[in-house]
């Protein structure tokens, strides 16, 4: 809904907001077909209406009040029955970040930044604090979640940057994770207060005390998160 972007989103929703001539979703769209990737779902939530690019698998979160980013992810449930990126819909990056991404050949593997304190100076709307983290070690990723302010001497700190690849294989295993944990769970779940609230840094960190390899995938390529009207400033500065 992107409650901390009003009035831009009043009337659509966060990722049709304009950077430039083009929405952020119209240029995540581009960007993925530039890289030959056709296979293309979007799930909607807020004004849903708002959203109608041809040759695009659509799915709905009817609940998008009341739960949370993991539960929309799980709305697509049918098209995790493959290898799979997952996005979030609030970031804008270049081309060479996709590129990145599909070089990947790990069954798990999250997008994420190492020398990320920079991009928070002077965003006093979107503090680092609010940032989600990882902590690496060993080129496995052993923690996930907002504001993580200490790592060990043999570790790094970094951020994770709203973009997922699973393999085929990592695709069934994250569904039947889900399934059963849509059956049995109750209460709080890691850092949200139920399994309906989670957000996909809950499921990621599920899956890494499950016992699952998480890889990092190190980005260097131009790459923003959009939150805040100050957020939304300073990217139509970096992607002039």
């Amino acid at each position: 809904m992107g409650n901390r972007l009003v009035p831009l989103t009043n009337h659509i929703p966060k990722c049709m907001i304009k950077l430039g001539r083009k929405s952020l979703l119209e240029r995540a769209i581009e960007n993925l077909r530039s890289c030959n990737i056709k296979d293309i779902t979007v799930v909607t939530g807020y004004c849903s209406n708002k959203i109608n690019f041809p040759n695009i698998t659509y799915f709905k979160n009817e609940q998008f009040n009341a739960t949370g980013m993991n539960e929309t992810l799980f709305c697509a449930r049918k098209k995790l029955n493959d290898s799979v990126i997952i996005l979030y819909s609030d970031i804008v990056y270049e081309k060479k970040f996709i590129q990145q991404i599909l070089n990947f050949e790990g069954d798990f593997g999250i997008a994420v930044k190492s020398k990320w304190q920079e991009a928070y100076v002077g965003r006093t709307d979107h503090p680092h604090s609010e940032a989600e983290n990882v902590v690496i070690e060993n080129n496995k990723i052993l923690e996930i979640r907002k504001n993580i302010v200490e790592s060990g001497p043999r570790q790094m700190l970094a951020e994770f940057l709203g973009v997922v690849k699973v393999s085929k294989k990592g695709s069934h295993i994250l569904v039947e994770k889900y399934d059963k944990l849509s059956k049995s769970h109750k209460g709080k779940f890691h850092n949200a207060t139920s399994l309906k609230k989670a957000y996909l840094t809950d499921m990621i960190q599920e899956l890494i005390d499950s016992g699952y390899f998480i890889r990092p995938i190190f980005i260097d390529a131009k790459w923003d998160e959009i939150d805040t009207t100050q957020d939304f400033k300073r990217a139509k500065k970096f992607f002039k």
